[in-house]
């Protein structure tokens, strides 16, 4: 159905307020692992990722993501923020602004997601639990630890501001080292971060706090947070509502992005769609390989794809916050981004769209009646340890290509 547009309704196309910066428009490229930083600095091909969705009208792009700590990566080969990283991470912000979009930095600690092999270091999660992707156990963190992970974030924030970021978005969600404290299922501690829900969401309200105070007004705070875990025992919406009213009262974030879903116990939560379980099965080596054979659809689970499929649950956050909130999951049309704004969203994330065309907004301010070419195949999600691509645009790793108004590359 399509909601007119009216003066009560925000134009999504037009300029918009985050925090201290002004968008041009409400559309925000969504934090997706780009998997182009073979270094763990900033590459030409992160940043010409990074440069088309620009050139392509969105509002802001989001790099994803840069850890605050070396153990902190999902693996080796990611960026973690470090002086080393700010020469690269200025030539892709200065990039992006010459496109006339604004960037943000995702920043986080990953916590039990995080691959210890490849790392070279422990996994650090409330307690011990075994990581299927390193197939090693983690290890409790200790105060100390949650400690320095949150100084951590403050330091990462100020290193995004002198690398030229107009904002940061702080990962909260998907059982990251904050959401894995939020969790219930897996945080069993019995100290002041564990038991009670105020005390599981201390690490996260710690890390608003300790970003705020960094960055002042210089830049806009956003943090992504699981609306629910997706997974029996998780976090679910009544607490993580609790915990949306809390980081609100805080007064530390200019906005909410909700989410959903566990990279650790149940990933395509987040996505929808097909799982691609030979893809994935085939980018690692053995016997992982044989385990995500024998046992991906257990883990890999398919849920049917709509669009704005996580609306039903975030409307529940819109009743209850006065704080902006972007909205994401299944946004790929005008009709959808209009219903956003009339339901009273301020912003609308897109991931996988862009990544098939990164030209779409441009498209769609030309014809509203555009429709994505992204057919939710999820076949790009393996990729991401090879180079970010849809693999129906890019069948291989190599050269970026810009797809033609019909899907030719």
């Amino acid at each position: 159905m399509t909601i007119p547009v009216s003066r009560d309704i925000p134009d999504v196309l037009g300029p918009a307020k985050l925090g201290p910066i002004t968008l041009r428009n409400r559309i925000i490229k969504a934090a997706t692992f780009e998997g182009a930083t073979p270094d763990a600095v900033v590459s030409d091909r992160l940043i010409e990722y990074h440069r088309r969705p620009a050139a392509g009208g969105v509002g802001m792009t989001t790099v994803a993501y840069l850890a605050v700590a070396p153990e902190g990566r999902t693996e080796r080969r990611q960026i973690w923020m470090r002086p080393e990283a700010i020469p690269g991470l200025r030539r892709l912000t200065d990039a992006v602004h010459a496109e006339g979009a604004a960037i943000s930095a995702q920043i986080g600690h990953a916590g039990p997601v995080a691959d210890a092999k490849s790392n070279g270091q422990p996994a650090l999660a409330p307690g011990r639990l075994f990581n299927p992707i390193s197939m090693k156990m983690t290890r409790a963190a200790t105060e100390a630890d949650v400690g320095r992970i949150t100084r951590a974030h403050g330091d990462a924030a100020r290193i995004a501001v002198e690398a030229g970021f107009d904002a940061v978005e702080i990962h909260l969600g998907h059982n990251y080292f904050a959401s894995s404290f939020l969790s219930p299922k897996i945080n069993k501690r019995r100290d002041r971060y564990g038991g009670s829900l105020a005390n599981r969401a201390r690490v996260a309200r710690g890390m608003a706090r300790a970003v705020r105070e960094a960055v002042g007004d210089r830049l806009a705070v956003t943090a992504k947070l699981n609306m629910d875990d997706g997974v029996p025992g998780g976090i679910w919406l009544d607490e993580s509502l609790q915990v949306a009213q809390w980081l609100q009262e805080d007064g530390r974030l200019d906005a909410l992005e909700l989410t959903a879903g566990s990279s650790l116990l149940n990933p395509m939560y987040l996505f929808r769609g097909e799982a691609p379980i030979p893809e994935f099965a085939a980018t690692f080596p053995q016997p992982q390989r044989l385990g995500v054979q024998l046992i991906g659809k257990k883990f890999l689970i398919g849920y049917p794809y709509r669009e704005a499929f996580l609306l039903e649950s975030a409307r529940q956050f819109r009743a209850a916050l006065d704080l902006p909130l972007i909205l994401l999951g299944g946004i790929t049309t005008r009709d959808t981004m209009d219903t956003a704004m009339a339901e009273g969203f301020e912003f609308v994330a897109m991931g996988r769209a862009l990544l098939r065309e990164p030209d779409l907004i441009r498209r769609i301010e030309q014809d509203r009646a555009t429709k994505s070419l992204c057919i939710h195949c999820n076949r790009c999600m393996p990729t991401i340890y090879s180079g970010t691509r849809c693999v129906l645009v890019e069948p291989a790793s190599g050269a970026l290509a810009l797809p033609d108004r019909t899907g030719r590359p």
